[in-house]
């Protein structure tokens, strides 16, 4: 994308919320079962006959105090076993499109985590027909383009991730990438190099969780070993000097997902988060939601608290919104339109 820079107008910080929430914008790192609210979770599980160890909506609720990934993950894999049909699928991405049209997202990439089902006994196809049909339906509902990324499960071993693969080759056509997420630490990207191997054979797109609770050397190890196109989360990069050069010279997207580190206690106070750090030294970071049924927040929410709490201006809102559909995997037409979208909102508040 190489189009001439546009003129950023000076924006005053009392209409600073209002444009946040007026930008159009692209959300590259969903997790679309993180996006199950208890309520939705309730009525899947009556309309499943699935009983769930929580008395009431509220019960569940309260149940999500985390204090790292994997007490995250523990109550995140309770919560999917609402997820028996097709139906299933489709409706729980459908209520997340409804979130997102309403924070003016365009184009949403949704994670999700078939490994999570398939091992409950749900066919791959029951997981992947729901979804791609969620994704038909929110362009013609709301106009945004989705897309799914199928993610391999880090905690598991290699040769269930690429018979995963092998259950989603007759499905190819409904996914535009891989990913890799779950419990980061202990299990490093290397861990994965023969099934990215594979995907890149595919003609898949490639992206890694690395950088979030684990060490930068998990960065440089989804770039050099497994070919990954953008890093989700990648906070840790700050520690590394040589490997933040590498990422602001490659434009590497970085999909930041600042309540989601609040949560998970990467940065206890969303004030000392350095998502202006990584922008000031020219990286391609994004603003993303990841989990926000159990993070606190969808993209609006995001934008705003770190925005309030960091200080960041419209520069940085401009910049965040660019990088986002730049980073995107959609097409160079689709990308001008969304950046042209994001222009004019830019320009109604000169």
């Amino acid at each position: 994308m190489n189009q001439p820079a546009f003129d950023i107008p000076a924006v005053p910080a009392a209409r600073l919320p209002d444009l946040l929430r007026a930008m159009p914008k692209a959300e590259l790192h969903i997790h679309i079962e993180g996006s199950l609210e208890p309520e939705l979770i309730f009525a899947l599980a009556e309309r499943n006959g699935v009983s769930l160890p929580y008395a009431s909506v509220e019960a569940l609720r309260q149940a999500y105090a985390f204090s790292n990934l994997q007490s995250f993950l523990d109550i995140y894999y309770a919560g999917a076993s609402v997820l028996l049909k097709e139906q299933d699928f489709h409706d729980m991405a459908m209520a997340y499109f409804e979130r997102a049209a309403a924070d003016k997202v365009l184009r949403a990439e949704l994670f999700f985590d078939p490994q999570t089902h398939t091992a409950r006994g749900v066919p791959m196809a029951t997981v992947i027909d729901g979804l791609h049909r969620a994704c038909v339906d929110a362009k013609a509902a709301f106009g945004i383009d989705a897309a799914l990324i199928l993610c391999f499960l880090r905690h598991l071993s290699e040769d269930e991730a690429i018979e995963t693969l092998q259950q989603a080759l007759p499905h190819l056509d409904k996914i535009i990438g891989v990913g890799l997420d779950s419990s980061e630490v202990g299990h490093p990207p290397e861990k994965f190099a023969r099934v990215f191997a594979r995907c890149g054979e595919l003609g898949l797109h490639r992206v890694a969780h690395a950088g979030e609770e684990g060490p930068p050397a998990y960065i440089r190890s989804a770039l050099d070993v497994l070919h990954a196109e953008r890093i989700d989360h990648g906070v840790q990069a700050v520690h590394d000097p040589v490997l933040m050069q590498r990422l602001a010279a490659g434009r590497i997207p970085l999909t930041v997902c600042p309540l989601s580190n609040q949560k998970l206690c990467v940065f206890p106070d969303l004030a000392d988060h350095n998502l202006r750090a990584l922008l000031d030294a020219g990286l391609c970071a994004t603003v993303n939601s990841d989990d926000p049924a159990y993070f606190g927040g969808y993209m609006n929410d995001n934008f705003l608290q770190v925005f309030a709490a960091t200080g960041l201006d419209a520069r940085h809102a401009y910049q965040l919104g660019r990088n986002a559909f730049e980073g995107s995997f959609a097409s160079d037409e689709l990308k001008r339109g969304y950046i042209a979208q994001l222009d004019a909102v830019f320009e109604s508040f000169r």
